[in-house]
């Protein structure tokens, strides 16, 4: 009966203008963290850049929560807006843990599966980027955004792998030289693997808001 009563109010709409925000904000941190795995003496500025863009995310992030609190009628649950650009917030933090590690140990060579994750997770960034547009008339995006969802599913799958190929790539090379180096490697595979987490739960959080409104 609320859900029916719920439908004939009027909504908020600008949640849908901040998701869009945060999501292109979460792109181009991708895109930086990608350039970042690129190597080279421009590392640093891809890594600060993935700064600026989580800087900006958690802006939004606020804006968003802050609406939550003072609009009478959400587009869907309350809960399930927090959730959700929580979600989103979180990918690109770990994205920052990343690059943060990378300043730390003073990163230059990324490893081949390390470049071919970070390229999986701007097609994460871009689904998520698709993904939220369609939530603004579930009803008739549910089979858009099942396949959506499943495509990030299967990516976060692939960076598992990666990582797995990775750290073992990583051991044959340094079993026998600096075992510091493999230390290090390895935890920037944990970090980029933990990304892909991230984006695998909003597709989760995305699937939980289908199941309520449809």
């Amino acid at each position: 009966m609320l859900r029916w009563f719920r439908a004939f109010l009027p909504r908020e709409e600008r949640f849908f203008d901040l998701f869009a925000r945060h999501s292109q904000t979460v792109e181009q941190g991708a895109l930086a963290l990608q350039g970042m795995l690129r190597g080279g003496e421009e590392t640093p500025v891809f890594c600060q850049r993935v700064n600026q863009f989580e800087n900006d995310a958690d802006n939004i992030t606020r804006e968003v929560l802050t609406a939550v609190r003072r609009t009478f009628i959400t587009p869907f649950d309350r809960v399930d807006i927090k959730n959700l650009i929580t979600s989103m917030d979180d990918a690109i933090d770990q994205m920052q843990q990343t690059a943060k590690a990378v300043v730390l140990f003073e990163v230059r060579v990324f490893e081949p599966p390390m470049r071919e994750i970070g390229t999986l997770l701007v097609e994460c960034a871009n689904l998520v980027g698709r993904a939220l547009p369609l939530l603004q008339s579930i009803g008739k995006n549910v089979a858009m955004l099942t396949a959506i969802t499943e495509e990030l599913t299967k990516l976060e799958g692939r960076v598992d792998d990666l990582h797995d190929i990775g750290l073992k790539e990583l051991f044959l090379k340094h079993r026998d030289a600096n075992t510091m180096d493999f230390i290090v490697g390895a935890e920037i595979y944990d970090h980029l693997e933990k990304v892909a987490d991230r984006f695998d739960d909003v597709a989760n959080e995305i699937n939980s808001i289908v199941i309520e409104q449809v």
